[in-house]
């Protein structure tokens, strides 16, 4: 049945992780109600303190705020920016070519925590740390894996809405492709110089299985409704909003929806303000099978998707964001 949200949904993720079965249950229902409607939820209780948050601030704003001369040192092009710094206006949503008004680090798996023995650790480029700011990689590293651990049992309870076994997800994200995106949408100090359709994120879907995004209470974050109206998501400091991505869509035949979302610009008299955000970017392994699930086709819903992989489909979407030639 269809939903018309106005606010998206807050949930308690220990309801599931420490909850009793009937609260673990209910838990389940209300996730994919807001999953199959609106595609966005709220959640508290995810594991990552109020003190990990502010370190992780602190430490990603002394990174942005030096020259761009130095931040430009983080900066690889040659590997489609999938670790290091992105620089002002390099990223554009798909089918526009406006890029967008922020700039950003990515952090993906550390290496050297994958065993040897597992061939993913091959596909991953390095990590870069900025020399200039002491504690930056610590606290990047430990908000990945707090970041991750929340993500994972938010699969958990997805596969158990898609009635699948509670762990079908576990294998596919052990140290999946994920990435911690630390985001500066940077101070315009003169709004008539930006193009006239530039924004700070345009409207666009997340490419992975699910989004846990920090830092969304700042105005701007809005989701589009599926009767076309845009709503504002708010989150109180303690939760972090979760969102289907185009995987998970596409792994669900679109059961479970990727809601277009934007981060539109504050009004003119805050245009000179920064606004930070940190989204984690959960994705599979590479090789995970995309094919829709048998138990997402029926008559009423034929498969509407073709059969690819997680690095196929990510490779795709890459090239229609600019980021690999």
């Amino acid at each position: 049945m269809d939903i018309l949200f106005d606010e998206i949904p807050s949930l308690d993720l220990a309801d599931f992780t420490a909850g009793t079965a009937e609260q673990k249950k209910a838990f389940v229902k209300k996730l994919g109600e807001a999953y199959q409607n609106i595609g966005f939820v709220a959640i508290k209780n995810h594991g990552l303190s109020k003190d990990l948050q502010d370190r992780l601030y602190n430490s990603i704003k002394a990174f942005f705020a030096l020259p761009d001369e130095v931040k430009a040192k983080y900066e690889k092009p040659e590997i489609g920016y999938q670790r290091g710094y992105t620089g002002k206006g390099k990223e554009h949503a798909k089918g526009r070519n406006t890029g967008d008004l922020k700039e950003f680090y990515h952090v993906g798996q550390e290496l050297a925590l994958i065993p040897d023995s597992d061939t993913v650790k091959t596909e991953y480029p390095e990590n870069l740390w900025p020399t200039e700011v002491s504690g930056f990689k610590n606290d990047a590293i430990e908000a990945f894996q707090t970041l991750e651990n929340a993500g994972k049992a938010m699969l958990r309870a997805i596969a158990l809405n898609l009635e699948l076994p509670e762990d079908y997800f576990e294998d596919k994200v052990a140290y999946g492709n994920s990435i911690l995106r630390q985001i500066h949408y940077f101070p315009i100090e003169n709004p008539d110089e930006v193009p006239a359709d530039a924004v700070r994120a345009a409207e666009h879907g997340d490419i992975n299985l699910i989004t846990l995004l920090m830092g969304a209470s700042a105005d701007g974050l809005q989701v589009l409704r599926k009767d076309g109206k845009w709503i504002p998501i708010t989150a109180l400091p303690d939760q972090l909003v979760v969102n289907v991505g185009d995987m998970l869509e596409r792994l669900t035949n679109k059961k479970l929806k990727s809601t277009i979302h934007r981060v539109v610009n504050p009004p003119r008299e805050l245009m000179h303000t920064s606004r930070y955000s940190i989204p984690f970017f959960m994705h599979p392994r590479s090789e995970m099978d995309l094919t829709c699930l048998e138990n997402c086709i029926d008559e009423k819903n034929p498969k509407q998707f073709t059969d690819a992989t997680a690095g196929e489909f990510l490779e795709e979407r890459l090239r229609e964001l600019g980021l690999r030639k």
